[in-house]
C-alpha cells in the first residue's frame, strides 16, 4: 500500500471575551495564539470567539458555539452520556497499520463522512486539533475531545510544546521537560484496559498510580541535576559580579536576538518565530570597551506565560536581575505592543527586577509610518527608536549603553609598584586608562571605573 504525504494539521481557535477584557486585546490574544499555532506547524482554519460573564465549566463555550466549533471539526457537539466508550484490540490494531501505511479507517470508523472534500488534496476540510485560548481542566479538555472529536490543547500545552521542540542545550531540555512532565501529570488517563493492579512492587496501585510516581519521581531527578548546573552557573556569575552586564529583555519575537548579534557580533540564533531562544547567551559588546560589557540574551516573555515555565528558566531571568542596565525590547510596529511592555514589566516585577536601571528599546522602526512614530514617542518620550537591522542605529545604541555607564564612574590615580606589575591586566580589565607615566615608585596611571571596581583596584596595589 502507498504512502501518502502528511498533511498540514489544520486548527480551530477558541477564546472567549471576559468582562474587562476590551474588543482590540481579545483580538490581540487570538492573534498570538494563531502565531503559537503556527510555530508548531499547524494552519488555522477557522476560529470561534463568544463574550461570557466566565467561562462555563464543562466545555467553556456555550451550547451554541459548542455545536459551531464541531461543525469545523466533524464532531456531534454533544457530550456523549456515561463513560467514553473503550477501543477494542482490533480497532488499535486498525490504528496501528492506519499510522504506518496513511490509509482512511474503515466505514464504521469514519467520521465527518458529510463534509466537503478539498479539491486539491482530496481531503475533509475539516480541523484535527482546538486550540483554546485558556487553561482547561482535565474534564473541560476531555469534555471538548468528546464533542468535537478533535485533539484538544490549551494556550499552556501548546507553549510548552513550542519550548520543548525549540531547547537546544541540556539545561534547556530539562527545564522544558520539568514544565511539560507537570502539566502533563494531571491530565494522565486510565489505559482502555481499565483499572488494572500490577503485580509486584508496588502491588495494589494501578498502573495510571504508577505512571504518576514515575512522573514525580523523574521530576524530582531533573530538579537534582539542574541544581548542579545552577551551582556552576551561580559561580560563573559570581565571577562576572564586578563587570558591567546588559541584559536583553522583553516580549518573545520583539527582536533581542537581532540586537544581541548586531550589538556583539556573535553568532546568536535569529528566526521570526516565538520562543526561538531559550538559552542564555553572553558576549561582550563590540568594538571591546575598556572596562568590558558584557551583553546578554534572554529567553523570551509572553502573555500568560506558564508560571512553570518561569520557575523552571530562573537561571536565564537570574541575569535580568543582576544585570547592571535592562534593555526593554518591544516591537514597536505591533499594535499591542503597549500590552507586551507591560507584560514584560510584570514579569520582571515578579522575579524582582523592576528597580534595575533600564533602557526602553521600540525596535523595528523601519516598519513603522511617520505617524505611529511621533504616536510611541508622545507616549514614551525616554524611549529609543531603533531598527537592530540598521547600522547607524546600532551604533548610536552602543554608545548610549557606553555612556549610561560613563555617568557612574569616577577618574582616579592608581600607583602600582614595580613589585606588582602583574596587576596591570586586571586595571585594564576593570578600568579605562586615561594616562600612564613611570615613576621611582612604579606605574602612576589615570583611569576611570566604577566606585566599586576604583575601591577594589586601590586595594590591590596598596603597598604590602
Amino acid at each position: 500500500m502507498k504512502k501518502t504525504q502528511a498533511a498540514t494539521p489544520r486548527a480551530v481557535l477558541v477564546g472567549v471575551q471576559l468582562p474587562g477584557v476590551s474588543d482590540i486585546d481579545h483580538e490581540g490574544d487570538l492573534a498570538e495564539l494563531g502565531r503559537l499555532v503556527h510555530t508548531l506547524g499547524f494552519e488555522v482554519v477557522g476560529t470561534i470567539s463568544q463574550k461570557r460573564d466566565g467561562l462555563v465549566s464543562g466545555t467553556v463555550l456555550g451550547e451554541g458555539k459548542l455545536k459551531e466549533l464541531a461543525q469545523l471539526t466533524g464532531g456531534t457537539g454533544e457530550i456523549p452520556t456515561g463513560a467514553p466508550e473503550r477501543k477494542s484490540k482490533a480497532r488499535d490494531k486498525w490504528e496501528a497499520e492506519e499510522d504506518e501505511e496513511g490509509e482512511a479507517p474503515p466505514e464504521e470508523f469514519a467520521q465527518g463522512d458529510d463534509l466537503s472534500v478539498d479539491e486539491e488534496t482530496g481531503e475533509p476540510n475539516r480541523a484535527s486539533v482546538v486550540v483554546v485560548d485558556h487553561e482547561l481542566s482535565p474534564s473541560q479538555a476531555r469534555n471538548l475531545e468528546r464533542a468535537t472529536g478533535a485533539e484538544v490543547l490549551d494556550r499552556t500545552g501548546v507553549i510548552v510544546d513550542i519550548f520543548h521542540r525549540h531547547a537546544k542545550s541540556r539545561e534547556a531540555r530539562m527545564q522544558v521537560e520539568i514544565a511539560r512532565l507537570n502539566y502533563v501529570a494531571p491530565r494522565m488517563r486510565e489505559s482502555s484496559g481499565g483499572k488494572e493492579r500490577q503485580q509486584g512492587r508496588g502491588a495494589g496501585d494501578s498502573a495510571l498510580e504508577l505512571d504518576r510516581r514515575k512522573v514525580r519521581d523523574r521530576i524530582a531527578e531533573l530538579k537534582e541535576q539542574l541544581a548542579h548546573i545552577h551551582a556552576d552557573q551561580d559561580q560563573r556569575r559570581h565571577a562576572r559580579k564586578d563587570q558591567l552586564r546588559v541584559a536583553l529583555v522583553g516580549y518573545t519575537n520583539a527582536g533581542k536576538s537581532s540586537l544581541m548579534r548586531a550589538l556583539t557580533g556573535s553568532e546568536v540564533l535569529v528566526a521570526d518565530r516565538l520562543f526561538a531562544t531559550l538559552d542564555t547567551t553572553v558576549r561582550a559588546l563590540q568594538p571591546e570597551t575598556r572596562p568590558r560589557i558584557l551583553v546578554s540574551d534572554t529567553v523570551g516573555f509572553i502573555k500568560k506565560l506558564p508560571h512553570d515555565l518561569v520557575a523552571s528558566f530562573k537561571s536565564t531571568l537570574d541575569e535580568a536581575l543582576e544585570a547592571s542596565l535592562l534593555l526593554y525590547v518591544v516591537d514597536s510596529s505591533d499594535l499591542t505592543c503597549e500590552a507586551q511592555l507591560e507584560v514584560t514589566m510584570g514579569v520582571l516585577e515578579e522575579i524582582g527586577a523592576q528597580s534595575v536601571p533600564h533602557l526602553l528599546l521600540l525596535n523595528k522602526a523601519d516598519r513603522l509610518t511617520p505617524e505611529r512614530k511621533a504616536e510611541l514617542l508622545s507616549r514614551h518620550p525616554e524611549a529609543v527608536v531603533l531598527s537592530a537591522h540598521a547600522p547607524g542605529d546600532v551604533v548610536a545604541l552602543r554608545q548610549q549603553i557606553i555612556d549610561h555607564f560613563e555617568a557612574s564612574m569616577v577618574e582616579t590615580e592608581l600607583v602600582i609598584p614595580y613589585a606588582k606589575q602583574g596587576l596591570i591586566a586586571q586595571v585594564f580589565e576593570n578600568a579605562r586608562v586615561i594616562s600612564e607615566e613611570y615613576d621611582e615608585t612604579g606605574r602612576r596611571m589615570r583611569v576611570r571605573a566604577l566606585p566599586a571596581a576604583v575601591a577594589k583596584l586601590s586595594h590591590l596595589v596598596e603597598p604590602d
